[in-house]
């Protein structure tokens, strides 16, 4: 008996779409992180990128738990002295809602090469529409 390792090109990506209406943010970066990488899947192999791509619509309503809009806190240096920029996530969900989801969702990949090609597949939106509807994405629920 041998392992079965997939191989780059013969890998099958479908396109799911996930409303974020109303869903707690980290179970929804959980989950979208699991499609993303590929573990949904038997074929999944841990040095090829098996995974599918996510569209997330609506990522203005995600909810978050506790006082978690007040309190965390989201940094970006600048490699510079004095460089250091502080986000409250309250204010980053009104400036760039679609920000939040992106960032729960890349913390939970791989932080390698691989991870960031996963990361790319990861198309989010703070509105209902979306520019991926010739890709006829089925709906996946969180």
């Amino acid at each position: 008996m041998a392992t079965f390792m997939a191989k780059k090109g013969a890998v099958e990506q479908k396109w799911y779409v996930v409303d974020a209406d109303g869903k707690v943010l980290g179970r929804l970066a959980a989950r979208v992180a699991t499609i993303l990488q590929g573990k949904h899947k038997p074929i999944y192999t841990p040095h090829v990128d098996t995974g599918d791509f996510v569209v997330v619509v609506n990522a203005d309503k995600v909810k978050v738990t506790g006082k978690k809009l007040a309190q965390r806190k989201y940094y970006r240096y600048s490699n510079y002295p004095g460089g250091l920029k502080t986000f409250v996530m309250g204010d980053l969900q009104k400036k760039h809602p679609d920000r939040i989801v992106r960032l729960a969702v890349r913390r939970m990949l791989p932080q390698t090469g691989l991870g960031k090609r996963m990361y790319e597949k990861l198309k989010v939106y703070a509105g209902p529409d979306h520019p991926h509807k010739a890709q006829q994405p089925a709906a996946l629920a969180v």
